[in-house]
């Protein structure tokens, strides 16, 4: 309970967190922040961590200088296409293993194809859009991995993705979190990034119930 507690005043205290970070690790803050993005990316157990609101509060501190803004995007660019990739091969070596082991148990074939059709037809704009859903930006490369979605393709939408999400959310805290009326609201304006972020994914999924009904 005390690990929750401490875990939700992290997310909705993010700058001050965050300003406390650059003043004890100094310039180390920059690899702390590239591993935090990384492993939401990169590692299907993660997706609880920061991703929006790190990307939204990082970039208010570049507009008070606490770091530099031409070092942190190129940076966390590299985090997120370095975590996509290693999700996707984690996905197509060990969990392409894990579905033999599985099949005919509790994974059928078919289920296999409709995954690799799925993502041949739909992977370019999925891999995108989940750059902004929490959870499901971790589990996409994942699933594109075992889906054998073609690398090259896989490649080039992990990096268009990497370079919106990480641009658009840290310009945007470098642009608009200072602004008194932001700044005065940050909470409030950190739990509203958050449940904007998971908005795409509810619609998706009404759609989907709807469509089963």
């Amino acid at each position: 309970m005390d690990l929750l507690a401490a875990f939700i005043d992290l997310v909705l205290h993010l700058d001050t967190h965050l300003m406390a970070m650059v003043q004890d690790y100094g310039v180390w803050v920059y690899a702390i922040l590239f591993m935090i993005i990384f492993a939401e990316t990169g590692l299907v157990f993660a997706p609880f961590l920061p991703g929006d609101s790190l990307l939204f509060v990082a970039g208010a501190l570049c507009g008070l200088d606490a770091l530099q803004l031409h070092w942190l995007i190129p940076l966390l660019i590299l985090a997120a296409f370095s975590g996509d990739n290693t999700n996707y091969w984690v996905g197509r070596l060990i969990g392409m293993r894990l579905f033999i082991r599985l099949e005919g148990k509790f994974l059928k074939r078919e289920h296999l194809d409709k995954t690799h059709a799925f993502y041949e037809k739909h992977g370019g704009k999925t891999i995108i859009f989940a750059r902004f859903m929490p959870v499901i930006r971790t589990f996409a490369p994942f699933v594109a991995g075992i889906g054998l979605m073609r690398y090259r393709l896989f490649v080039l939408y992990s990096a268009l993705g990497s370079v919106a999400w990480i641009g658009s959310l840290t310009l945007a805290g470098y642009f608009f979190g200072n602004f008194p009326v932001v700044k005065n609201n940050l909470t409030l304006i950190i739990l509203g990034v958050i449940l904007i972020s998971f908005i795409p994914a509810m619609i998706e999924f009404i759609r989907h119930r709807r469509r089963s009904v």
